[in-house]
């Protein structure tokens, strides 16, 4: 580039629609914020506190429910098996002390020690049968008579029997043969359950009052422990309320290992919207500053009545006209750039820019060559610097202008390198041409904004510009760096 204009309109980017206020007070700016941000009611979908008692409430209800009943069991069975073991006493007795009878069938060699036995309704049974001979009874059965089951077993079994309405028997039965006789022998031993469904009872009312206590103080140390484990969020939400009550700008209190990365986020959601309203403010100044020296120069010569005023009116809009065009690029960006969801590949844009300078410039050889990479940038705003930049190499170039991406996959940058085959930019003379309106060249149209937006632009994602001489072609080479993504700033 023999000589070179900082800026030409961007050719691939169309303008989107957006405002800046080039001449707003600080706080008419500070009360639009204010209306503009004032918090909208957010319905809640409940409370975690109540969550987490009502999860405990469930778990502990299911698990002491399971282990009682499991715990019922085993405790009803043990007092079962001990009274079956007592029924087996007098059964054994009644075998060893029997003798087979011509007449009566069965009789006892001694008597059965027990008094219960002899008293009738005394709760305590027995009972020898067997087929062809009348049962042989306590006394203490009286007129009654035990209804055994038919079964022949050599082991004691034990059943129970509601055949006495009032009086629930636990009955114990074992089937043998007598010496000297070939009948099976029934012989029963009963008892009233009434002692052991006292005992049944006592254990269950004390597995249920013992479960209950147990039951409400876990259910105590689940609140307590609710309550010990938001407080972190409590704590996280005090510190919010005192950053709008009191100006503190972070959440800086010691919080849990859980509770911390979500602070973090929280801080730099803070530090990003400072970062951002810092900017709004620099940039409705810069504006202001800017225009402030056209509209004094318009309202001098109109009061003077100059002679050149026509002349005055169109010099000075067309400056004025020229920062608005940048803070406008500028405030498009970062806007954009506010959504944090920017990707676009950087090969696409580079060859969608020179198609459509390639129609402006048709004796220009354009060569793209690269790796695909992703940048971390709206297709719009990149769209806008490769445009700037590839015109100014067609517009200022000897014909030949490389475009070639580098990006090596593990590289956290991208690197897009613009060359041509023109003269170049002096080194002295690299820096100033990024001066807002600085043109080398004004022979040839341009605003002189160009290389402006792409600096400022791609500062706002996060990459740089710089301006050195090409070793391939001779003439300038523009390397433009910009975050991959996932790596913005």
């Amino acid at each position: 580039m023999a000589s070179v204009t900082a800026s030409t309109t961007p050719t691939t980017l169309p303008a989107n629609s957006g405002e800046v206020a080039g001449d707003v007070s600080l706080e008419e700016e500070d009360a639009l914020a204010e209306d503009a941000g004032a918090p909208e009611a957010v319905t809640h979908t409940g409370s975690l506190s109540r969550r987490m008692m009502l999860i405990a409430a469930g778990w502990i209800v299911i698990l002491l429910s399971v282990g009682g009943v499991a715990l019922d069991r085993v405790l009803t069975s043990q007092l079962q098996s001990e009274f079956d073991s007592r029924l087996t006493i007098p059964l054994n007795s009644m075998l060893r002390s029997a003798e087979v009878d011509p007449v009566w069938g069965v009789t006892f060699n001694s008597i059965l020690g027990d008094q219960n036995y002899l008293e009738p309704g005394s709760g305590s049974y027995w009972q020898i049968s067997g087929e062809g001979y009348e049962p042989y009874p306590s006394r203490s059965l009286w007129d009654d008579r035990l209804i055994v089951r038919d079964v022949d077993a050599a082991d004691p079994i034990f059943y129970d029997s509601d055949q006495f309405p009032d009086e629930p028997l636990r009955i114990a039965q074992r089937t043998i043969q007598l010496p000297g006789s070939d009948v099976n022998w029934q012989f029963v031993v009963a008892q009233s359950r009434e002692d052991i469904d006292n005992q049944i009872a006592t254990v269950r009312a004390t597995l249920a009052w013992s479960f209950a206590i147990l039951g409400i103080g876990l259910f105590l140390m689940a609140m307590a422990q609710t309550w010990y484990g938001l407080g972190p969020l409590r704590r996280v939400r005090q510190a919010i309320a005192r950053i709008r009550s009191t100006g503190t700008n972070r959440v800086t209190e010691p919080l849990p290992l859980e509770v911390q990365p979500m602070v973090d986020e929280l801080n730099a959601l803070l530090a990003h919207s400072e970062k951002q309203a810092e900017e709004a403010r620099t940039h409705a100044g810069n504006l202001a500053h800017a225009l402030k020296t056209p509209l004094t120069v318009l309202n001098n010569a109109a009061h003077a009545q100059s002679p050149d005023l026509d002349e005055t009116v169109l010099r000075e809009a067309d400056t004025m006209q020229r920062h608005v065009d940048h803070h406008l690029a500028r405030a498009r960006a970062v806007g954009r750039r506010a959504t944090g969801l920017a990707r676009t590949n950087a090969m696409e844009s580079a060859r969608g820019v020179e198609r459509a300078v390639s129609r402006l410039y048709h004796h220009v050889r354009f060569d793209i060559d690269g790796r695909d990479a992703e940048v971390a940038m709206e297709r719009q705003d990149l769209d806008e610097l490769l445009g700037n930049l590839i015109e100014n190499a067609a517009k200022y170039g000897g014909g030949s202008v490389f475009v070639t991406i580098d990006a090596e996959p593990d590289a956290e940058v991208c690197e897009i390198w613009i060359e041509d085959d023109g003269a170049g930019i002096p080194e002295k003379a690299r820096d100033e041409i990024f001066g807002r309106g600085a043109r080398l060249d004004t022979g040839k149209p341009g605003t002189g904004l160009g290389l402006a937006i792409v600096r400022d632009v791609a500062e706002i994602y996060g990459g740089s510009v710089s301006l050195h001489e090409s070793e391939d072609l001779g003439g300038l080479l523009v390397k433009l760096t910009l975050p991959r993504v996932g790596n913005i700033a």
